[in-house]
């Protein structure tokens, strides 16, 4: 088997990976994304016992005990360029001899479950109501440069999308990919499903006004008029486009829960997000728990 070049796969001194300063063993099989870094410690409070904490830059982990369970959570920061850090390099801690350098021929499939906030694009989903993303649209172009598998539904979605939401001669081309089928089972329950919008920005790719004017100028409306036989965009945010993209190419399971924090159309904006924040995450641990090992 082929060894990866140091160049391709980079290791720190100790053989952790480069970015995130893990070792194999430091990693839970069920790892929490948060994308901001004080939310690991929101997380790993409600933890019986704390193992393992690393910081790197703006990648933060824990890894402890809760009920019985051990989880990881992790912070990503911001955006879909830093979860192509993230996912690759957990992915080469379970799926890749750090070592020797080649890919085990026993692979690993990890839960990637990301908890975090998010914008909604409809009235009837209030701000601090919790959204779970059944699907995964990617406005960022990330995902172009990898080859994503798509099964026949979720190749009808994107291409009425992209026949919808077309890309003005300057975006780059959309993409789509459902969650976890498991994960959905087991954390989805309570909450508003929909496609989730992943974007390269927080201001202008969501169509935010503040001193410019917008080279793409009906964002907000557009992705609210999109309808899929019932399949609706239901909330912005900046990450789970391209976790959904990359679970899928590695074979790993993942889903994303939104706690809503501002909504677009009513331009209304939470006065209690660490409260709701604090409401999610205690019913994801729960949920992690009663799944089975």
């Amino acid at each position: 088997m082929a060894k990866i070049p140091s160049s391709e796969l980079i290791l720190n001194s100790d053989h952790s990976v480069y970015h995130l300063n893990l070792l194999p063993q430091d990693l839970a099989g069920t790892v929490i994304n948060v994308g901001d870094p004080d939310r690991v410690a929101m997380v790993s409070r409600f933890f019986n016992k704390i193992e393992v904490k690393k910081q790197k830059r703006e990648f933060i982990t824990h890894t402890g005990i809760y009920k019985g369970r051990r989880i990881t959570v992790l912070s990503t920061g911001i955006g879909t360029d830093n979860i192509d850090i993230v996912y690759n390099e957990l992915d080469a801690l379970v799926n890749i001899d750090l070592e020797k350098r080649e890919i085990k021929e026993q692979l690993t499939s990890l839960n990637l479950i990301r908890i975090g906030t998010s914008g909604s694009l409809h009235d009837h989903i209030p701000v601090d109501g919790l959204v779970f993303s059944t699907y995964g649209l990617g406005l960022d172009g990330l995902l172009n440069f990898y080859k994503l598998p798509n099964d026949d539904e979720e190749t009808a979605i994107i291409s009425a999308f992209r026949k919808h939401y077309p890309t003005h001669g300057v975006l780059p081309q959309s993409y789509l990919t459902r969650c976890s089928k498991k994960l959905e089972q087991y954390i989805s329950e309570g909450m508003f499903k929909g496609i989730t919008a992943s974007c390269s920005g927080f201001y202008a790719p969501q169509g935010r006004v503040l001193r410019y004017e917008l080279g793409i100028p009906d964002v907000i409306n557009s992705l609210q008029q999109f309808d899929f036989n019932g399949k609706k965009v239901t909330n912005f945010e900046m990450e789970t486009g391209a976790m959904y993209g990359l679970a899928r190419i590695l074979g790993h399971d993942c889903c994303s829960a939104n706690a809503i924090v501002a909504n677009r159309v009513n331009h209304s904006h939470s006065i209690k997000p660490e409260e709701t924040m604090n409401t999610l995450i205690e019913m994801v641990l729960d949920r992690i728990v009663a799944m089975p090992e």
